[in-house]
């Protein structure tokens, strides 16, 4: 996203010896795009602020606090959900990143995911959208937004529900057949 108007911290330009601040706080046409990039109902309140500081000779610490206030649409009613979000921020900038290799298929992730490759820049604003994109509730929900059973199935067919799920619905069926069989049937 570049719709917001800031200015990267060019890595060169960056004190080695003390801590370089910033505050990205976007105004309403950046907030609007913020909000359809992530898509949002709304946003505002946004602010970002921190410093970036040296780690050794050549890697870099971004560490800020994020504030937001976000409108989801709720996942059972559509109702818009307002969410404030307060987050602390952690990113590490490393010049060289440590290689996973490995013969499986599989590799395992690191614990650290906080770890990013050093670039001639490094951009706050681009931080603050990812780790608001992070930061956003999952499934939203109005108060009091309950899921109620829905049953779909092809026309003419008998839908299944959510008794028809449990272990032993299929083995009640069964009995009840049964029993209506042997009933059916002159002793």
């Amino acid at each position: 996203m570049n719709s917001l108007p800031h200015q990267p911290l060019r890595v060169a330009d960056l004190s080695t010896t003390k801590p370089t601040r910033f505050s990205v706080i976007p105004e309403a046409p950046e907030l609007s795009a913020m909000a359809q990039e992530l898509d949002l109902n709304g946003l505002r309140k946004v602010r970002f602020k921190g410093e970036v500081k040296a780690d050794g000779k050549r890697d870099w610490v971004l560490s800020a606090k994020l504030g937001a206030t976000v409108t989801q649409a709720c996942v059972v009613t559509l109702a818009p959900v307002t969410t404030r979000i307060e987050t602390e921020v952690f990113r590490r900038f490393v010049a060289e990143m440590p290689e996973f290799v490995s013969d499986d298929e599989e590799v395992e992730m690191p614990e650290n995911d906080s770890d990013e490759q050093l670039g001639s820049t490094i951009d706050p604003a681009q931080v603050m959208i990812e780790a608001l994109s992070l930061a956003l509730p999952l499934y939203p929900r109005a108060d009091g937004a309950e899921v109620e059973e829905t049953v779909f199935t092809e026309p003419g067919k008998d839908a299944m529900t959510d008794e028809d799920t449990k272990p032993f619905a299929g083995l009640a069926s069964l009995r009840d057949q049964l029993s209506k069989k042997d009933e059916e049937e002159p002793k």
